[in-house]
């Protein structure tokens, strides 16, 4: 009998990079992920399959990362670029034996197989990446999630129609390129807002009602989401489910309900802005468990005999050494041994399994009483960014084999996150305060004084947009919908996360302001056309190519409707 389950949530997220930029930032994010992580997340899936050991992983793929995924530009891209560099390999083997270097000249034939495997995989799935992880969701080896159209920051955007309208295409995206509708979703940056008065932080700032985060997605059919565990300690009781029906509870009866595990990350919790009846439910990250995972100072991919992800030979080429230690110089990297590495994912696999098994039988011990005398059947939810496997951890899909295997020989019980809530769904309901799982657990990635202005220009850009849903004659001129549907996929692209996110952590400064202006400049014109030929004037050449060039650069979401902000 199991004491627990595990949940293990990936997050797999690109922001929208074809037609804008190659090197060091644009398409080349793309490819490498899908060659570092999304590829070996697939081999990982079937070569457990063929074992008979579960892989039952929760993964979540954006809808703009599933536009990419499956769009000719990146197919016949990425295969371009997988053979660029299988001869980079290949020139690196002929410069390491030239100096007699047998080590590293071995190490480059390591990742000439590995890009001709990459080949013959992408071929062997017919070039279809969603729909290769679709399959294995419709066999129940995994479970699949939604999210926002462009990972957009629903707690800062102004209005909640152009907040529903980037769940709606998000949702409708999903459904298109998976052929299936998830029943949950990832809320980006994990960020939530409840329901009830606002303040805009910028411009007029005039407190107005706003939805909660969790009825927006609601609305939607979403029926479960992510939050940091930040918000569950700060979450406040407002009920109880018993045989299926909502009971209302004080606020303080969190404090004095211990046996119920009222604000433990391990337990799902309905969640409400009113005080009434759970809109989803909402399941939280463990703390302990994903830093051991993801930190790279005391966590597994920090381990010595782990590929190095910083040392490249050359600007753009393949990696040949080893972390070595903690604080070692670049300059003083030993040459990587994947033998070595192999043991290494063995003994951290073992070492989550344990630790996982230690907080559910914990948590088993802690919430003994009449009504489960043999305490509660806890979960750890452990939710990261599906390219840290793969793409930042070498070894990250050789770890998760390792992991499941380990978990089958455990008393814990491996689970998607939709397959634990139909045996143990939530019942309790509690009211949770706004944060996300950045810095601080608060906005301050995404709104500081560095980023007001783009929460002036977004803030702006939706008040022009629904004014003109609202006076322009889109439903009976297409040529009016055709401009304003253009100004409505900029608008999606430019609330994006990602462009504060890479400003803010100075990863790509120019690169995020460059997005930014661009889809501002692109939604401005978009917007300017269609009130022109609201007033019937004829384009100009100008006006024309403009378009042409939105519909080249940005050929996203080709069922966009504008009824989505209505």
């Amino acid at each position: 009998m199991s004491i627990g389950s595990f949940c293990l949530v990936l997050h797999g997220h690109l922001p929208w990079s074809l037609h804008h930029g190659h090197w060091p930032h644009g398409e080349v994010w793309l490819f490498e992920a899908a060659a570092e992580t999304y590829l070996p997340l697939l081999r990982t899936i079937e070569d457990c399959a063929a074992e008979g050991v579960p892989t039952p992983i929760t993964l979540g793929l954006t809808p703009i990362l599933l536009e990419q995924l499956a769009s000719e530009a990146f197919q016949t891209g990425f295969i371009d670029w997988l053979q660029k560099r299988k001869d980079r390999a290949a020139a690196d083997h002929a410069e390491f034996a030239a100096r007699n270097d047998g080590h590293l000249a071995w190490l480059a034939l390591h990742w000439l197989q590995h890009m001709d495997a990459c080949i013959t995989q992408f071929e062997a799935i017919g070039r279809d990446i969603p729909k290769a992880f679709a399959g294995h969701a419709r066999t129940r080896r995994i479970e699949l999630l939604t999210s926002n159209a462009t990972h957009g920051f629903m707690p800062l955007i102004l209005h909640d129609a152009c907040a529903r309208a980037q769940v709606r295409a998000g949702v409708a995206t999903s459904e298109r390129l998976l052929g299936l509708r998830p029943n949950g979703a990832w809320l980006p940056e994990c960020a939530y807002r409840p329901g009830g008065p606002w303040a805009p932080p910028v411009l007029d700032g005039w407190p107005r009602p706003r939805a909660g985060v969790e009825e927006i997605f609601a609305a939607e059919g979403v029926q479960y989401l992510f939050l940091d565990a930040n918000l569950a300690v700060q979450a406040r009781s407002e009920g109880i489910i018993r045989d299926a029906q909502f009971q209302k509870t004080g606020w303080d009866q969190s404090t004095w309900d211990t046996a119920r595990a009222w604000r433990s990350p391990m337990e799902p919790h309905g969640v409400t802005s009113w005080g009434g009846p759970p809109a989803l439910t909402a399941l939280f990250r463990h703390p302990e468990v994903s830093e051991q995972v993801w930190s790279g100072e005391v966590g597994y991919p920090g381990e010595s005999r782990y590929l190095e992800f910083h040392k490249r030979h050359g600007n753009d080429g393949h990696r040949y050494w080893k972390v070595t230690g903690s604080g070692v110089d670049l300059g003083d990297k030993q040459p990587y041994h994947p033998q070595d590495s192999q043991y290494a994912t063995r003994e951290h696999a073992r070492h989550l399994t344990s630790l996982v098994a230690s907080l559910l039988a914990r948590h088993q011990e802690n919430t003994r009483n009449t009504e489960h005398p043999g305490g509660r059947h806890g979960v750890v939810v452990a939710p990261f960014d599906a390219e840290l496997f793969g793409h930042w951890w070498h070894e990250g899909p050789a770890f998760l084999k390792d992991l499941f295997r380990t978990i089958a020989q455990s008393p814990v019980q491996a689970q998607t996150v939709g397959d634990y809530l139909r045996d143990h769904p939530a019942d309790k309901v509690v009211a949770i305060p706004a944060g996300s799982w950045g810095a601080g657990g608060d906005f301050r990635v995404w709104l500081n004084d560095e980023m007001k202005w783009v929460w002036e220009a977004c803030y702006r850009a939706e008040d022009r947009l629904l004014g003109n849903l609202e006076r322009l004659p889109w439903k009976d001129d297409p040529a009016v919908r055709e401009a304003l549907t253009a100004a409505a996929r900029e608008l999606l692209l430019l609330q994006a996360s990602d462009w504060a996110f890479v400003i803010h952590t100075r990863g790509a400064v120019d690169y995020g302001y460059r997005r930014l202006c661009e889809h501002l400049a692109r939604f401005d014109r978009a917007s300017t056309i269609a009130e022109a030929r609201a007033r019937g004037e004829a384009d100009t050449r100008i006006g024309l190519h403009e378009l042409e060039d939105m519909a080249l650069h940005d050929p996203v979401f080709p069922d966009l409707r504008l009824e989505w902000w209505q």
